[in-house]
């Protein structure tokens, strides 16, 4: 549950950020964005034993830090002291209002890939979350807007902006995807 409370957390954000359809305006769509964020750490190899599988990197603005290869790490006997490592992850929140609707419990797919047999050692995993969470009361004097999940739960949350909840309804719903991803990829150390 720590995702959907995250995704409504950022969906919450995000509303509270975004223009909203006005009332007296019905042909225009409710809101709907994606906001998405990523960072990159690149380090070096500088240590390894490929009997115990430990490896030892330095981060580019950072401190060395040692860890255990699973056994899922392919091709580990590759890696080479000087070898660069870069990880990139990345987040991305989507979500779309919808008149009426249903509150539907989360679903996740989680998909990933290592690299083949014989290749630099790399990999990729990626999970999305989906859940639609209602909106149950609208207060304009607070101002503060409260949501009604799968479970029954609700949260209630101040809106910085109330204005951009023109053309928001009690019985709404939100439709919230939350996904994120990792990658790894290793580069042979620079010629000398």
């Amino acid at each position: 549950m720590k995702i959907y409370q995250a995704s409504l957390a950022m969906v919450l954000v995000a509303l509270s950020a975004t223009s909203m359809a006005s009332a007296a305006e019905p042909q225009q769509a409710l809101p709907a964005e994606a906001i998405v964020s990523s960072t990159e750490v690149t380090a070096t190899v500088t240590k390894i034993d490929q009997a115990t599988r430990e490896v030892t990197l330095k981060p580019d603005d950072g401190d060395e830090f040692s860890f255990v290869a699973s056994d899922e790490v392919k091709n580990l006997g590759q890696v080479k002291v000087g070898d660069r490592v870069t990880v990139t992850y990345a987040e991305a929140l989507a979500y779309e209002v919808k008149k009426g609707g249903e509150v539907a419990s989360p679903t996740t797919v989680i998909a990933g890939k290592s690299a083949d047999p014989g290749n630099k050692p790399a990999g990729a995993i990626a999970r999305q979350t989906t859940a639609t969470v209602a909106i149950v009361a609208i207060d304009p004097q607070a101002p503060s807007v409260t949501f009604k999940g799968p479970a029954g739960n609700t949260k209630t949350i101040k809106v910085m902006h109330p204005e951009k909840l023109q053309g928001v309804q009690v019985g709404d719903t939100v439709e919230i995807t939350y996904t994120e991803a990792l990658a790894i990829k290793l580069e042979a150390a620079p010629k000398k």
